[in-house]
C-alpha cells in the first residue's frame, strides 16, 4: 500500500478525482472482507489512510455524490467485489482444509476399523461422510459406484455419519456389523440405494438377503467396535466441521455435496493427485 509523505500535510482539498473515488471504494471493499473475514483481515482494513473525519461536511457530500455516480454508472464493481470475495473465501477454505486433513490423516485415511471398498491398496483414497438417509447422498452413490467400477486402483473409505435421524443410526449399526461378516459394501449398497426412510427393519432384511449370520449381526450391532466406529466418526467430522453429507475428500479436497457431474469432480482429484502424490491417502 503506498504511503503518505510524512514532510507534507494531507490536503484533501488538493486530492484528484480518481483519488477521492477510489478511497470511498476502498473502504466499501474492505467492508465485505470485514463481514466475512477473520481477525487479522479487520485488522489491516481497519486502518485505512484517511480518516473520514479528516474531510470537512462539503467534502464528504461531494465524494459521496462521485462514489454513487460512479457505482450507478458502473454496477459492475460490485460484480467483481463480490468475485473476489468468493476467491479469497475459496481460497481460505482450501487451506483450512488441507491443514485439517495434514492434521488428522490418519484417522481419516486409515483407521482401522472404517469401512473400504474397491481395493484396499488403492494408491488414492475417496473418502465419504454420509447418511442413508440423506437425499444427495443416495443420489451421489451411482457415482461413487461408477468410480469403484472404473477405476480399479481406487479405495473408498466411508464414514458412516447418522445425522439426519435415529433410523439412520440403526441402519449405520447394520452396516458396520455387516462390514465385521465381509459383507460391507453389499449391504452398503442395496441399503444407501432403498427408496424412503431407511431403518433398522430395512438394513436387517437387506442383511438376510445376502445370507449373513443374523444372530451374529444383531449381536455385533451393539458391540463396543461398532459404537466406537460411529463415535470417532462423529468426534471426527467435529474436528474438520463437516455439518452436512455428502461430504467428500480426496487427499487435501474437499467436495460438499452431491454434484450432478461428481463422478467427474472425483476422478479429476484422483487423477491431480497421482500426478503431484500423495504421502497418506
Amino acid at each position: 500500500m503506498t504511503q503518505s509523505n510524512p514532510n507534507k500535510p494531507n490536503r484533501p482539498s488538493g486530492l484528484s478525482i480518481g483519488a477521492l473515488v477510489a478511497a470511498p471504494l476502498l473502504l466499501i471493499t474492505g467492508l465485505w472482507f470485514v463481514m466475512a473475514g477473520d481477525a487479522k483481515d479487520r485488522a489491516a482494513i481497519a486502518a485505512p489512510q484517511v480518516g473520514a473525519n479528516e474531510f470537512s461536511p462539503d467534502q464528504r457530500k461531494a465524494i459521496e455524490a462521485i462514489v454513487k455516480d460512479y457505482l450507478v454508472k458502473n454496477p459492475e464493481i460490485f460484480l467483481e467485489v463480490q468475485s473476489s470475495l468468493e476467491a479469497k473465501l475459496a481460497k481460505d477454505e482450501a487451506d483450512r482444509t488441507k491443514a485439517m486433513v495434514a492434521e488428522h490423516a490418519k484417522e481419516i485415511y486409515r483407521a482401522p476399523n472404517a469401512p473400504v471398498a474397491g481395493n484396499p491398496d488403492g494408491d488414492i483414497t475417496v473418502v465419504e461422510f454420509f447418511d442413508y438417509n440423506c437425499g444427495y447422498c443416495k443420489r451421489g452413490f451411482g457415482e461413487i459406484a461408477k468410480l469403484v467400477e472404473k477405476d480399479k486402483n481406487v479405495r473408498v473409505v466411508f464414514k458412516e455419519f447418522p445425522i439426519l435421524r435415529d433410523e439412520s443410526e440403526q441402519a449405520a449399526k447394520v452396516a458396520l456389523a455387516a462390514r465385521m461378516q465381509g459383507k460391507y459394501w453389499e449391504v452398503h449398497r442395496d441399503m444407501i440405494s432403498t427408496k424412503g426412510l431407511v431403518n433398522e427393519a430395512v438394513g436387517l432384511k437387506v442383511a438376510e438377503a445376502h445370507g449373513l449370520d443374523m444372530a451374529k449381526l444383531k449381536a455385533d450391532m451393539n458391540s463396543p467396535e461398532v459404537k466406537a466406529e460411529l463415535d470417532r466418526v462423529k468426534d471426527l467430522a467435529r474436528k474438520l466441521s463437516i455439518n452436512g453429507t455428502p461430504h467428500f475428500l480426496v487427499g487435501d479436497r474437499a467436495i460438499g455435496g452431491a454434484p450432478e457431474n461428481l463422478y467427474d469432480v472425483l476422478e479429476e482429484h484422483v487423477v491431480a493427485l497421482r500426478k503431484s502424490g500423495c504421502t497418506y491417502c
